[in-house]
């Protein structure tokens, strides 16, 4: 562990003793360095058709071996008031890598997740579509993932940031849909492409008789609207027959595939195509 001095004062030490960083301090600084050195890692998680197997698309999720979970990575960083630079950096890696892809993966579409702090700053739409351009990558393979919470300050601002990326063609999902309270609200008033049913609404699918008929009309409903519907959390084949018998577009969860490496997911695609083929 690092040491250091206390400063002087007057002239004087305020103590002559060399005294241990805080552990917290230290924490930071290996959190600000990892930000700055790119060492926080991405893992890709397939978003998968139920019917044909077919990989789409990946969810972007930040990984960092200082943090047990992203959760947890989050709020460290929010707490070392590091959370905009962290989203930034995790959206810039996430676009920069993507534009890469070549084979199986050039066409996927890749779905990186909003921040509310990062909607409600002035000039984000502008440098995400910057970042975007300087990638190198289609808009159009862009998807971005906000939470109902992003809208609960300053909402006509957020909603113009939004309607500012959908129309340079990036698509717009709201996530964890069906756990806020204003959720049906957002499929009106929204510029919004897309909807990903939350885990939790779909663990009971398969013996709970009303969670069962809640995601069936929430599917049914999305496409009426003509909004795409993605399912997150599928963890066995009974949960996706029922909803790829109600047809829901996209899955993805551990009984399709994990977050994966940028080679483990090219290694799952190629074999997914030759499923398919």
């Amino acid at each position: 562990m690092r040491e250091w001095h206390w400063p002087i004062f007057g002239g004087k030490r305020a103590s002559d003793r060399l005294v241990s960083a805080p552990a917290w301090t230290l924490r930071d600084r290996a959190l600000r360095a990892a930000i700055r050195s790119g060492d926080v890692d991405l893992r890709f998680q397939p978003q998968i058709e139920p019917c044909t197997g077919r990989i789409a698309g990946v969810e972007a999720l930040a990984r960092w071996r200082g943090s047990p979970t992203p959760e947890q990575l989050f709020d460290r960083a929010r707490g070392a008031g590091l959370e905009e630079q962290l989203s930034r950096a995790i959206q810039r890696k996430a676009l920069r890598i993507a534009a890469g892809w070549v084979g199986p993966l050039a066409d996927l579409s890749l779905s990186i997740n909003l921040l509310p702090a990062d909607l409600e700053r002035s000039g984000f739409d502008r440098w995400l579509l910057d970042e975007i351009a300087s990638a190198g990558i289609d808009p159009r393979r862009i998807t971005v993932e906000i939470v109902e919470r992003s809208l609960r300050r300053d909402r006509p601002a957020v909603v113009e940031r939004l309607v500012r990326l959908r129309e340079a063609g990036v698509r717009i999902a709201i996530d964890d849909f069906g756990t806020g309270y204003s959720s049906l609200a957002y499929l009106t008033t929204l510029p919004i492409d897309l909807i990903k049913i939350d885990r939790a609404m779909i663990a009971d699918i398969v013996g709970g008789s009303r969670d069962r008929i809640l995601v069936k009309a929430m599917i049914r409903l999305a496409r009426e609207l003509g909004l795409a519907m993605v399912v997150e959390g599928v963890e066995d084949g009974a949960q996706l027959a029922l909803l790829s018998q109600w047809g829901c577009d996209l899955y993805q969860g551990f009984y399709g595939a994990p977050p994966l490496t940028e080679d483990q997911l090219g290694q799952f695609v190629e074999a997914a195509a030759l499923r398919a083929a």
